[in-house]
């Protein structure tokens, strides 16, 4: 009897021994975690947190913690992304503003230091005044437009749309722009009507944005195509040419605020930087996307899917 009372206090001290250890353990282990966790904050490294332990819940605390890391780690990045392209944006505006209301002090200044000018020269010279201003005013409009979309506040009321009829709309207002500077034209557009579900203001916009950035940057090329098809599910719109393309490098960025290529600055490049972002914004507006594939002088492609409307 006295032997079983022995071995049974032996037992219950083991097992109090055993559990003294594995909290005494779990203590040191939590207390790793905090001290490593409180480094990762304060230094605000991409670190993630590494315990060997066979703990089963500390296993599922440290995976819910990396998780959180992770989370936290992939904002804070965008976080540093988005700061830098409104640090961009804002240079980029300073610059498409000053410039030409420079050029307009410019005039206006010439033409009150000379009261005497003949009235063909100050007309000519008023007239580049409007020119400029209507330049301003027009990039002052991009601003809003793409303020609406990024806030909102601009809902599209969308119906069914045919866009065989919006394809070949949009092409022939650029016919005499493509006749004169000598482009072939390749226009694949099927006779059987294809429907979206959009808004065909937003879808006008969109093309013209489209086609007239593949007149100006794809130039060289002498080249415009534009190819409407679908499959089971989407429909697929394609403006492309043969001109100096996109290198891959900046693929990924056409599509920013104000972002440009460095021929854009050029006077027979020039553009405001929010075309493609608005189409960006626009497109989903009705639940579609955009896509860039570009070689220069092979092919460069705008891909705008949209899913079909079959009823």
């Amino acid at each position: 009897m006295i032997t079983a009372l022995i071995c049974c206090m032996i037992l219950l001290l083991f097992v109090i021994f055993w559990q003294y250890r594995k909290i005494r353990t779990r203590s040191r282990q939590l207390n790793h975690i905090h001290d490593k966790l409180t480094n990762i904050l304060s230094e605000q490294s991409s670190e993630k947190l590494l315990l060997f332990t066979e703990d089963a819940e500390l296993k599922l605390l440290l995976s819910d913690i990396n998780e959180v890391l992770e989370t936290r780690q992939k904002d804070a990045a965008k976080g540093i992304k988005t700061e830098f392209s409104i640090r961009r944006m804002l240079s980029n505006i300073s610059h498409d503003l000053k410039t030409p209301l420079t050029v307009v002090l410019g005039y206006i200044e010439t033409m009150l230091l000379d009261p005497k000018m003949p009235d063909e020269d100050r007309t000519v010279l008023l007239s580049k005044v409007q020119a400029k201003a209507n330049e301003v005013s027009g990039l002052i409009q991009h601003f809003f437009d793409l303020a609406k979309l990024e806030s909102g506040d601009q809902n599209l009321s969308l119906t069914r749309v045919c866009i065989n009829e919006v394809c070949r709309k949009n092409i022939l207002t650029f016919y005499d722009i493509l006749q004169n500077k000598g482009f072939e034209v390749d226009i694949q557009i099927p006779e059987e009507p294809i429907y979206a579900h959009a808004n065909e203001g937003a879808l006008d916009r969109i093309l013209h944005n489209l086609i007239s950035n593949a007149i100006r940057y794809g130039a060289e090329g002498q080249f415009l195509g534009i190819t409407l098809r679908k499959d089971e599910q989407f429909l697929y719109i394609d403006v492309w040419d043969k001109g100096q393309g996109i290198p891959e490098v900046y693929q990924d960025q056409v599509f920013e605020r104000l972002y440009t290529l460095e021929d854009s600055r050029n006077k027979s490049f020039q553009g405001s930087g929010l075309g493609l972002t608005i189409t960006k914004r626009l497109i989903q507006s009705m639940g579609g996307e955009v896509t860039l594939i570009s070689t220069p002088f092979v092919r460069t492609v705008f891909t705008v899917r949209l899913r079909e409307m079959v009823y």
